[in-house]
């Protein structure tokens, strides 16, 4: 994890904000983890709710409704919206499932992470990706979730920095 900050204080220095949603704070906690981690790392938000994603991190209510706040687009949105409300250059989010959901239809635990980098006050790049958790218990997926949020962070910022 001293990878991460070296990353993120490379030229120019970075600023790191997390929304999380089905890890709960797992993402920050790893973050908050880093020695260090002070410099770049500008705080989080466990927005749970669908209503908590809307208001705070701008996601669309309606189209959050329709997928239960779950998908590629919401992640994407999360990691934008939680690079506002923190001013930070860099956004990761989470939302997904940590256990079945027989009422979303939601067999296998898993989730999708976003990745949001603000190019600068007008234009930002995304990506996102997602983590299947088959057989997991629900701290074991958000577990391996969160794992799977901050490699894909680490391997992002490789690449800027390449």
């Amino acid at each position: 994890m001293l990878e991460l900050k070296d990353l993120m204080l490379g030229n120019p220095p970075l600023t790191l904000a997390v929304a999380e949603s089905v890890t709960c704070g797992r993402v920050q906690a790893r973050i908050g983890a880093v020695r260090g981690a002070s410099t770049f790392f500008l705080g989080g938000i466990v927005a749970y709710s669908l209503e908590a994603k809307a208001r705070h991190l701008g996601v669309d209510l309606e189209q959050a409704r329709r997928c239960n706040a779950v998908s590629q687009a919401i992640a994407e949105q999360m990691a934008l919206g939680v690079c506002t409300l923190f001013d930070a250059r860099i956004g990761l989010a989470t939302t997904g499932y940590a256990e079945p959901a027989a009422e979303h239809q939601v067999i296998t635990p898993f989730a999708w992470w976003a990745l949001a980098r603000r190019l600068d006050d007008t234009r930002a790049e995304v990506t996102s990706g997602m983590i299947e958790c088959p057989g997991s218990h629900r701290t074991a997926a958000q577990e391996a979730i969160s794992v799977a949020a901050v490699n894909a962070l680490v391997r992002a910022l490789r690449r800027i920095r390449s």
